[in-house]
């Protein structure tokens, strides 16, 4: 018997890579499987016969260390959430979004502005400041100029990753550079709107030559915040999660109450305003959805 993962789950067919040989086999689930009603997605470990005629059987499903559900992958250890500062323009709200989901999923992450030819590097690292700050790792890419490439490649070295983020900022474009031969469609962007059409049309586990995987995808597909407690959503700002401690009263909502830890590092500078604001609007997001939910 054979292990291996998951790269892709199409039609009822597994693809599954052999981690012995390297090799990719065409595999149907055990009937015994899909009576127990056993999900199998991309990034999923599992246990696999082969046929000889090189297709095979997939036997039994490991484990998970984590399940992404939207999209569906399995045993994701870091997310990469790309975007740029210019074509399309940076979007601190869709950025902290992504930032909390991650935080929740406890990925490890990695901020990767692309495009850097377009804005400077200069007006880059100054735009991403507040989130080197609070200890975001941060890498900076430039496709045309073959920047940051080795850098990215080797913070995917033997991870599995995910990229997220909005389309058009070279996702798929940055996948080619770091491996050419990684033929994903790219997206274009809407002169109208300025944001990208995902083009990336199923989830697929892509194997990298230098050690690893990578899932090009839509990013995280639902951006609600909702599954998170309102309680909970501080953990997920870091700069907030550190002044808890100086906050009079517990449990705090860093909103309307007196002697805030989390307002008086605001006031200092510690905290980035557009992170504070942004940290209310998911709050209130939460608790609307909150009490709608206590309602019924």
């Amino acid at each position: 018997m054979k292990e291996g993962r998951i790269l892709k789950a199409f039609g009822g067919f597994f693809y599954v890579y052999d981690f012995e040989s390297k090799d990719v086999y065409e595999c149907r689930a055990r009937g015994r499987l899909k009576q127990e009603k056993v999900d199998i997605i991309a990034g999923d470990i599992v246990d696999f016969t082969i046929f000889e005629d090189q297709t095979g059987i997939v036997e039994n499903r490991k484990e998970r260390d984590n399940y992404l559900f939207r999209p569906p992958i399995a045993n994701v250890e870091q997310v990469v959430i790309t975007s740029a500062i210019m074509e399309p323009d940076l979007h601190y709200k869709l950025l902290d979004r992504l930032l909390v989901l991650a935080e929740a999923e406890d990925f490890e992450i990695i901020i990767c502005i692309n495009k850097i030819d377009l804005s400077g590097l200069e007006k880059a690292k100054e735009t991403l400041r507040p989130y080197e700050k609070i200890n975001y790792k941060v890498i900076y890419t430039s496709i045309e100029d073959n920047l940051g490439i080795d850098e990215l490649r080797q913070a995917l070295r033997d991870k599995v990753s995910v990229f997220a983020g909005p389309s058009g900022v070279g996702k798929s474009s940055l996948l080619n550079a770091l491996q050419p031969g990684l033929e994903l469609k790219m997206g274009e962007i809407s002169d109208k709107i300025k944001r990208g059409r995902h083009t990336t049309r199923h989830v697929e586990l892509l194997p990298l030559e230098f050690g690893g995987w990578v899932a090009d995808t839509p990013g995280f597909s639902s951006l609600d915040v909702t599954s998170i407690s309102s309680e909970n959503l501080q953990y997920f700002f870091p700069e907030i999660l550190e002044s808890l401690d100086y906050c009079k009263f517990y449990p705090c909502s860093h909103s309307h109450e007196p002697k805030c830890g989390v307002k008086d590092a605001l006031e200092q500078g510690k905290i980035a305003e557009h992170r504070y604001e942004n940290y209310l609007e998911f709050l209130a997001e939460i608790q609307q959805a909150e009490e709608k939910n206590w309602r019924r």
